[in-house]
């Protein structure tokens, strides 16, 4: 998960991308001021990269030229002294809970898209206000992201 994410400027990254391109099934999201919620189904690799790899570095970059464009000063705190990158933005080893049930599926989704409200966040007072979620796309029909699909229907 990165370190932080302004919310709303990585609002699409690249799920849209690997959708098309069948490596990816995106089936909810929620993107926090500092972190994301990712319910996915990982297909194929993209090229010589798994999906997951291909996100995290086609984000890492974005993430880069936004703050090198906005303010340079911000990329000092993403700073590392490795040998072959300058910045991180991601956390090594991501958290991946295997879906296996649709109970576990569906309590997956459910968190992330309540995850707004919760107590220390407190960014809306319902999961389908909250602008960088799949909430609106389960609860009112929303179709706001070509990359989703129906977790509803792959059970």
């Amino acid at each position: 998960m990165a370190k932080a994410i302004v919310a709303g400027q990585v609002q699409r990254c690249d799920l849209d991308y690997l959708s098309r391109g069948g490596k990816i099934d995106a089936f909810g999201f929620v993107i926090m001021p500092n972190h994301l919620h990712l319910v996915w189904r990982t297909k194929k690799r993209n090229g010589k990269e798994t999906a997951q790899g291909s996100f995290l570095k086609y984000t890492a970059h974005e993430f880069r030229k936004m703050l090198y464009k906005e303010d340079r000063r911000k990329l000092v705190s993403f700073e590392v002294n490795d040998i072959n990158k300058k910045h991180e933005f991601w956390q090594r080893d991501p958290l991946a809970i295997p879906l296996y049930t649709r109970k576990t599926a569906y309590q997956k989704l459910e968190y992330i898209h309540r995850n707004p409200m919760a107590g220390h966040w407190q960014l809306v007072k319902d999961p389908c206000d909250y602008k960088y979620s799949s909430a609106g796309y389960y609860e009112l029909n929303e179709k706001n992201f070509s990359f989703l699909k129906d977790l509803r229907e792959e059970f």
